[in-house]
């Protein structure tokens, strides 16, 4: 493809992962107000800069910003020739890792896979799911531990629900075909990350996107795939700046094994660094 082809199909292919062209029809968020409106509309501004909205159909939350971040450097570790693959642990409904693969087929790249880690049956919320107290500790994340265990509001656990949707194994592998993008260039690992991440058959990474929340989740994917990391290989959060459980357990990790990298602010959510040693 000639440049202005490629610039142009990822530009659509973020728009379509988003949702930004047909536009989701309204939703009822879980902080709603059950007394209050039926449904809240789409929100451009919110979708464009993510955090402040729950799409109804979009296969990805994470905003125009956050993806336009993956987009940058994806490219620039294409540029640098940074060895690895691309990985995202905590796919939902694969729009990310949708893009990721879309990204490598536009500029004609063959060596290099797309790793799609989630449980695909939610978050962990027992130690043998993988899932301490250390991942429920803040108010904000207490009520997912609720949601596992069925003591949510009707109304909560129906917005729940529907923003659940579309997230199983079966339908983000069909969601990859329908973008004509599923191949032997993307891979699944199914499961919780403490039994999948450690013996996955990874050899390097160019680019590690974490979007899994909790402490143990954020933890387990940093301690199976940072040491694969390429020098020159790029680490995303997504939920650095929102969830305190993900934030700490970065830093327990960046602590053990005596590392000081450079934490740039993505926006009020996300952070990446670059692996420099």
């Amino acid at each position: 493809m000639t440049d202005l082809a490629v610039a142009l199909y990822l530009d659509l292919l973020k728009r379509s992962v988003l949702n930004l062209i047909y536009q989701d029809p309204g939703i009822r968020p879980p902080w709603a107000d059950p007394d209050g409106p039926a449904l809240t509309p789409f929100d451009l501004k919110g979708r464009v800069e993510g955090g402040g909205d729950w799409p109804s159909q979009a296969h990805t939350m994470i905003g125009l910003r956050r993806l336009d971040n993956v987009h940058a450097l994806c490219e620039d570790v294409l540029r640098a020739d940074v060895p690895g693959d691309l990985i995202e642990t905590g796919v939902w409904r694969g729009g990310v890792t949708i893009f990721m693969r879309g990204l490598l087929a536009a500029y004609g790249i063959t060596d290099r896979v797309v790793w799609v880690a989630d449980s695909f049956a939610g978050f962990p919320s027992t130690e043998e799911q993988g899932a301490s107290s250390r991942s429920f500790s803040s108010p904000e994340l207490a009520g997912l531990r609720g949601y596992q265990h069925a003591s949510l509001p009707d109304h909560v656990r129906t917005s729940v629900d529907l923003v659940s949707a579309g997230t199983t194994y079966e339908e983000v592998r069909d969601r990859f075909a329908r973008y004509g993008l599923l191949d032997d260039q993307v891979k699944f690992l199914r499961g919780w990350f403490r039994d999948t991440l450690p013996s996955a058959p990874i050899e390097r990474l160019a680019l590690l996107r974490l979007d899994g929340d909790l402490y143990d989740s954020t933890f387990d994917a940093l301690d199976a795939l940072y040491p694969r990391l390429s020098v020159g290989g790029y680490v995303i959060v997504d939920d650095y700046n929102w969830v305190i459980e993900c934030r700490q357990a970065v830093h327990d990790y960046l602590r053990a094994i005596n590392a000081d990298p450079e934490i740039q602010r993505i926006d009020d959510e996300a952070v990446y660094w670059q692996k420099r040693g």
